[in-house]
């Protein structure tokens, strides 16, 4: 039997208020395999970014643990890399400087100084950036800034890259073609990418598995949902094709019937999705993997 690349056991996280524990996260268990592309989806409040931040060793769980390649994860390291939904770019250094910043951390003894001109170049040619080497992020628009904090990340050589609403501060088309960026570097460097985000297409375009979180508090991994699209994706084509509005249908069903929107009441009993057309080929059963839910998230959902 194969080890998971990265597996989440019966983690909780609780945090300490003025009136007691607040059990943010209740039994998340989770595995990932190497070169999996998993997106973390549910209502604001679920704990996505808790469970990012667990992995990324900013947290410590308050029960259970994460584990990667066989060694307990309790601090951040290279190995993590973030990016967050601000790129978070030093302003007074330039492109290419912000990227060396990160290069000269982590490879500071293992490479001569040509061969980290030459890795950093590479990544920023990645990321489609080698343009504007000498430019500062306050030059440059939002969109060309993540892509050299994305660049800055691939250039830790990580073993699991971690992206918090990466593309969520961003203008529809700039977030589209970043989307279709990311898409072709993580097939090309076949990276483990776990991904937080709110937008339902955005998780069925890129993702290979969707994980769904229940609404917090006591927030724990409600439903897994296998995406089985051939890559590469191309969205104009999957606008219209059959499995890939099936899979969307699931995703808001979980969303909106399954899980109460936080501060509107009871799930919804209908949700504003066109239903594919007659003529159109029936699409394949979709395979929904349910975690059961303990009494007190019954209570919650």
């Amino acid at each position: 039997m194969i080890k998971p690349h990265l597996e989440l056991t019966g983690v909780d996280m609780a945090f300490d208020t003025p009136n007691g524990p607040f059990l943010a996260l209740d039994k998340v268990n989770l595995k990932i395999r190497k070169g999996e592309f998993v997106s973390l989806i549910g209502h604001s409040g679920c704990g996505k970014s808790t469970v990012l931040n667990i992995v990324a060793g900013l947290l410590q769980a308050s029960r259970g643990g994460c584990v990667l390649d066989g060694h307990e994860v309790n601090t951040p390291g290279p190995e993590r890399a973030v990016v967050f939904q601000n790129h978070a770019l030093m302003p007074w250094l330039t492109v290419y400087e912000n990227v060396e910043l990160a290069v000269r951390q982590v490879f500071r003894k293992s490479m001569g100084r040509k061969e980290k001109r030459d890795w950093i170049l590479h990544n920023l040619t990645l990321v489609n950036m080698q343009h504007a080497l000498d430019k500062r992020p306050g030059e440059i628009s939002g969109g060309m800034a993540q892509r050299v904090g994305i660049a800055r990340a691939l250039a830790m050589k990580p073993s699991v890259l971690l992206m918090d609403e990466p593309f969520g501060a961003l203008d529809a088309l700039t977030r589209a073609h970043l989307q279709d960026s990311l898409m072709t570097i993580q097939q090309e460097l076949n990276s483990t990418v776990i991904m937080i985000t709110h937008d339902v297409d955005e998780a069925v375009l890129l993702s290979d598995r969707i994980v769904m979180m229940t609404n917090g508090p006591a927030a724990t991994v409600g439903e897994e949902l296998t995406i089985d699209l051939p890559r590469p994706r191309n969205r104009v084509a999957l606008a219209d094709d059959p499995t890939y509005v099936h899979y969307r249908q699931a995703v808001l069903s979980f969303l909106y019937e399954k899980q109460t929107f936080p501060g509107k009441g009871d799930p919804v009993t209908s949700i504003a999705e066109p239903a594919p057309s007659e003529a159109a080929p029936a699409a394949p059963a979709i395979v929904v993997e349910s975690t059961p839910l303990e009494p007190q998230q019954r209570a919650i959902a």
